[in-house]
């Protein structure tokens, strides 16, 4: 292991240990210093964060778009403070950590014996989410990791989202799909973040009027398995309490080739995801490169 490796794992290792000891106030005010700190520095993924921002709102100023970047920072941040501290909630504190609109599509969805597919993109707190599925809903589910550097680092990520109630699968390998068309045929919960690809086979779709790839798994598990796909959007407001909606489901097509149903199916998410994004965009945590033209300057308009 490098020694940037073995800072790195020490310092979520730190994360970990410390700030779930913290009182909540405290915790709050330490991730709102950091993300401050961080947003004045001016880094990468400050910069990247705005740039995606300026694609989710175009007509935005320099100065709006400044205020959102810092508005990102602290929500990201809420994110990781909350993150760090999740293990050592009570499950009423989970519980009354989540706030769902239109939770009858998720209760629906879980009664049924078709099984579900919950897509969301990286807003918010996912894992407080699916904390709320695991307790409030008393359901498990499965979920796939990308595999982080450190192996030791995914491997505490791993440790951090089964102490919640999730079984995580590694993304790479190549066995996470039959995995997870095996739960779902057995009438099972997957959830997968699903706004950013991270393989070769990606489904292009129109995002923010630009071209961008995203995962095809969520639509080409509800196809082979019959399994119902329902989005869902995540964001924070002024309050402790998260707020997120799940959206109704994505119908597969009924004629088209496989390849033609996945790209309309996951353009659909695509366009759920953009709606929720509009609305709350500061709590969307996108702070790498995501649009074709920006990860291929050939990409782009000619």
């Amino acid at each position: 292991m490098s020694t940037a490796d073995r800072l790195t794992d020490a310092l979520y290792g730190l994360g970990w240990s410390t700030v779930k000891k913290l009182p909540e106030p405290a915790a709050v005010r330490l991730g709102r210093s950091v993300a401050d700190l961080a947003w004045k520095q001016r880094g990468k993924g400050v910069l990247r964060l705005e740039s995606n921002y300026a694609r989710v709102v175009p007509d935005a100023t320099p100065e709006r778009l400044a205020e959102l970047s810092r508005a990102g920072m602290r929500s990201y941040l809420r994110y990781w403070m909350e993150s760090f501290r999740l293990p050592a909630w009570s499950a009423e504190r989970v519980k009354s950590g989540f706030e769902c609109k239109d939770a009858h599509y998720l209760s629906d969805g879980i009664a049924s014996p078709r099984g579900l597919i919950l897509a969301l993109p990286h807003m918010a707190n996912w894992d407080l989410a699916g904390a709320w599925v695991t307790t409030e809903l008393e359901t498990p589910f499965t979920t796939v990791a990308e595999r982080l550097k450190p192996e030791t680092l995914y491997d505490r990520f791993v440790a951090y989202r089964e102490s919640l109630g999730m079984e995580v699968l590694p993304h790479s390998g190549g066995t996470a799909f039959g995995t997870l068309a095996r739960r779902l045929r057995d009438g099972g919960l997957v959830c997968l973040v699903a706004d950013r690809d991270l393989s070769a086979s990606g489904v292009e779709v129109e995002f923010f009027g630009a071209r961008t790839r995203m995962p095809a798994g969520p639509a080409l598990l509800a196809q082979q398995t019959g399994a119902l796909l329902m989005p869902v959007t995540l964001w924070y407001d002024d309050s402790p309490v998260m707020k997120g909606q799940v959206h109704p489901p994505i119908e597969v097509p009924e004629s088209g080739t496989r390849a033609e149903k996945t790209s309309v199916m996951t353009q659909a998410l695509a366009d759920v995801f953009a709606t929720g994004i509009a609305d709350h965009p500061e709590d969307w945590h996108m702070l790498q490169r995501l649009w074709l033209s920006d990860l291929d300057p050939a990409k782009g308009p000619a």
